[in-house]
């Protein structure tokens, strides 16, 4: 299978939010990326999604997939 690959465009922040939420229901409240995704989501400011972006990559893909599923639904 294969995995998404978030590239280097902006990410608006209803995504950011949307993508905060499903990380949430897959990692936890507390997890880090799941705080930097809802951080960059309310700022919308660019260091904060790109440091989102970054623990985005960072989590298990099969945690990826899931998330990114969740918004497809």
């Amino acid at each position: 299978m294969k995995d998404t690959v978030m590239d280097q465009t902006n990410i608006d922040p209803a995504a950011m939010g949307r993508l905060a939420k499903a990380l949430n229901f897959i990692c936890g409240p507390k997890h880090a990326a799941t705080q930097a995704m809802q951080k960059a989501a309310d700022s919308g400011s660019e260091p904060d999604a790109k440091r989102a972006r970054t623990l985005f990559l960072k989590l298990k893909p099969g945690e990826r997939r899931a998330a990114m599923t969740m918004l497809s639904d």
